[in-house]
């Protein structure tokens, strides 16, 4: 005779089933299996601190470390080929195995510089429309956005709004093939400028840019690949238009040595600002090539001297980035650039690039006293960790 549970039991026994099964689906040994990528990333020499809690148990193979060690291990004797770390179950049931990347050390020179940025962009960018004082927008009229990009009309390329002026005024009123970029499509449209009665020139009823200029920070440079030259990577995020907040696309541009004139600090609901002098003495010290949403990178004329890391750093891979004690470096106030305590308190474990893989905390009493903490124009500032270059300030917090 077989006993059959009643109903309630039965409905109690699953209740204790899923709730066993939550419990272990957001335990932190779940947790750590979930977050573990494919690959693990890191320098030759730098450490990879892995960690488990019981049961589960982390082994390395591949290095000349004991394989039961899970934690702060230097793994600077490793064949990249064998390198793996492998979770298990009471360090008997396999549940998940991990690849090691050792990647020789790069060594580059950290920035910390203040750098004018001066970018034309290649086309003329369209930043908004406007009626003329007898007819609409023949821009609007044409399907011309706000967010577009103009590089050709009547089939001649356009490189400045004086040459975009110029045409128009120059076609008389006649319908004009406009060539318009938008995304990443291509538009042909046809534009019919009008006069504009008050001034008696031809106008196409919107307002454009060619150009723009600011403060930022030079986050590294060196010789990133070898015979290839002196480069340089800045900013942290992209250089967009203030209006339609679209990348501008890069015509030609310079960074420029920067002097700090004045700082606006930071407080609830205001990012802060530092203001910097460049454009008067022009000291170029580098063409702009790349402007993505990671910075703006380029070739560097000469390579400055540091003046805290004269032979440069190593730099670290992105799985050995760890909440805690950093450093960044940056100029506010004059050109003198300093090193500054901040506070690592949050690393986002990443499987494709992305700009906010740390949060950091300005901690250093003198920094605060400046600026209040992160201010605009510090963006680009480099991360130093442990002895190495792991990243750049890309964008301030601002708590309402």
């Amino acid at each position: 005779m077989f006993f059959r549970p009643s109903t309630r039991a039965r409905r109690i026994t699953g209740w204790l089933l899923a709730t066993v099964l939550l419990m272990v689906h957001f335990s932190p040994q779940a947790a750590l299996l979930r977050s573990l990528p494919d690959t693990l990333s890191i320098a030759a020499g730098q450490e990879l601190n892995l960690s488990a809690s019981f049961p589960l148990k982390i082994d390395l193979q591949g290095a000349s470390l004991p394989a039961d060690a899970n934690t702060g291990q230097t793994l600077a004797q490793v064949d990249p080929e064998a390198a793996t770390a492998t979770v298990s179950l009471f360090g008997l049931l396999p549940l998940r195995q991990v690849a090691i990347d050792i990647r020789d050390d790069l060594t580059l020179y950290p920035g910390g510089q203040a750098v004018g940025v001066a970018l034309h962009t290649k086309g003329v960018l369209v930043v908004g429309t406007s009626d003329l004082s007898s007819f609409s927008s023949p821009a609007r009229l044409a399907g011309i956005r706000p967010g577009d990009l103009i590089t050709q009309i009547a089939g001649q390329p356009v490189d400045s709004t004086d040459s975009l002026t110029q045409q128009v005024e120059a076609c008389g009123g006649q319908p004009l093939p406009i060539t318009v970029q938008r995304g990443d499509n291509t538009l042909s449209l046809t534009l019919t400028p009008q006069k504009d009665e008050p001034s008696g020139h031809y106008r196409m009823g919107a307002w454009v840019r060619d150009s723009t200029a600011g403060v930022g920070t030079l986050s590294f440079y060196g010789e990133v690949e070898p015979g290839q030259g002196l480069r340089y990577g800045a900013l942290g995020h992209a250089i967009t238009d203030a209006d339609t907040q679209q990348v501008l696309t890069i015509g030609h541009g310079e960074i420029m040595s920067a002097d700090v004139v004045d700082v606006r600090k930071g407080a609830i609901g205001n990012p802060g600002e530092l203001k910097g002098s460049f454009l008067g003495q022009q000291r170029i010290i580098g063409g702009i090539r790349i402007n993505n949403r990671f910075g703006i990178y380029g070739d560097m004329q000469q390579a400055p001297a540091h003046p805290l890391y004269p032979d440069g750093l190593p730099i670290g891979r992105k799985d050995a980035v760890h909440t805690g004690p950093a450093t960044i470096l940056c100029t506010v106030d004059g050109s003198t650039m300093q090193a500054y305590d901040v506070e690592i308190v949050e690393v986002t474990r990443q499987s494709q690039p992305a700009q906010r893989s740390m949060v950091v905390k300005v901690v250093d009493q003198e920094l605060l006293a400046k600026t209040g903490g992160i201010v605009q124009g510090m963006s680009g500032s480099p991360i130093i960790q442990d002895g190495r270059l792991i990243g750049a300030v890309t964008h301030v917090c601002v708590r309402p």
